[in-house]
């Protein structure tokens, strides 16, 4: 379908918030359904580094892809590689049989820093083009046609957390299991005010630790040794304490959730050691020394950690680490906040 007439006159903008999280994996299909019985869930923040895509006219018969960090790519429509580094945005092009549009990515999250950006630019680039041709953006259909697209071209099995903070945004629990004609979510939404969530801010911390990730790397080797049954007791218990951290969060007690989050992330260095490299394991016990929690996002292997903790305690942590990253190339404490809000369609 030729778009470039209709976006000549008016682009479509469209913007979604990033993610931190405890519990992921749990929210692969390859994990979450033999372990249907432990109604396994992931936990995961919205963060205001938001990702902005713009649809603009581009010359017909064409599609051109451009974001920060990334080369920017032209391909006739039916031509474009899906394993291109773009490949996923292309991917999703076609899904609308798309040409003659120029898809404009915009992260205010450093490029490959593990808190969601691909999979939040597939969000936004669905609801953008659920917009242009006047359909209703369905926060729920968005998420799970993006995730679908993602974990088709991926090559190895993908979750859906990403997409899901993408689209609804907040601070939520996501549970999941088989409806009747396919997967489903539940979602447990915390913090539902305004006051709340600025509260809730006081508590936590995100560093770029300056070395983009790989996450399908250390990802792969977690499914792996899911099938080959070696970890599946490892996996049972990051289900039971990333349930038992969302309670507490939810309680508002901040120590024993930190607990909860340095335990899960312990059971991860277990299995993978290089889920954290040098800066990641500084800042982790830097951490734990101000009796905070703190995890590394998406699948780690580099990009961000985040943490928790009662206020004074994160007071005293967001100073130490300020000092460890001054030390370390590309690497800062980020600017942000929790984001309530998923797709928002921008003037």
């Amino acid at each position: 379908m030729n778009f470039n007439v209709k976006l000549d006159q008016n682009p479509i903008r469209v913007s979604v918030p990033c993610r931190v999280d405890v519990g992921g994996t749990l929210d692969i299909s390859t994990l979450y359904l033999p372990m249907a019985n432990l109604s396994p869930a992931t936990f995961n923040i919205a963060l205001d580094l938001r990702t902005r895509v713009t649809l603009a006219a581009f010359e017909r018969g064409y599609v051109k892809v451009s974001s920060r960090g990334f080369e920017t790519a032209v391909f006739k429509k039916d031509e474009a590689p899906f394993h291109h580094p773009m490949g996923l945005m292309f991917a999703v092009a076609k899904y609308f049989d798309a040409e003659g549009v120029h898809i404009h990515i915009d992260s205010a999250s450093p490029p490959r820093s593990a808190l969601g950006g691909s999979s939040s630019a597939a969000v936004a680039i669905v609801a953008a083009f659920y917009h242009l041709m006047g359909k209703k953006i369905d926060p729920a259909h968005v998420a799970w046609l993006a995730h679908y697209i993602e974990a088709g071209i991926a090559g190895v099995p993908c979750g859906i957390q990403d997409q899901l903070a993408a689209a609804f945004g907040g601070v939520n629990q996501w549970s999941f299991r088989m409806g009747k004609t396919g997967p489903l979510f539940r979602q447990k939404k915390f913090f539902d005010t305004d006051a709340d969530l600025e509260a809730f801010n006081t508590h936590i911390l995100v560093a770029y630790c300056g070395i983009p990730h790989v996450s399908k790397d250390i990802n792969k080797q977690w499914v792996d040794s899911f099938l080959r049954g070696e970890t599946r007791k490892t996996f049972e218990k990051i289900a039971g304490l990333t349930k038992e951290f969302s309670v507490c969060v939810k309680k508002r007690n901040y120590r024993q959730a930190a607990d909860l989050m340095n335990q899960e992330t312990g059971l991860r260095l277990e299995m993978t050691p290089e889920v954290l490299d040098n800066t990641g394991e500084i800042l982790f016990d830097s951490a734990r020394g101000c009796r905070c929690g703190a995890r590394f996002t998406g699948a780690g292997g580099g990009g961000c950690l985040w943490a928790l903790g009662e206020k004074p305690a994160i007071d005293l942590l967001r100073q130490k680490w300020q000092d460890i990253l001054s030390t370390v190339e590309g690497a800062e404490l980020l600017k942000t906040k929790i984001d309530h809000q998923g797709i928002i369609l921008d003037p």
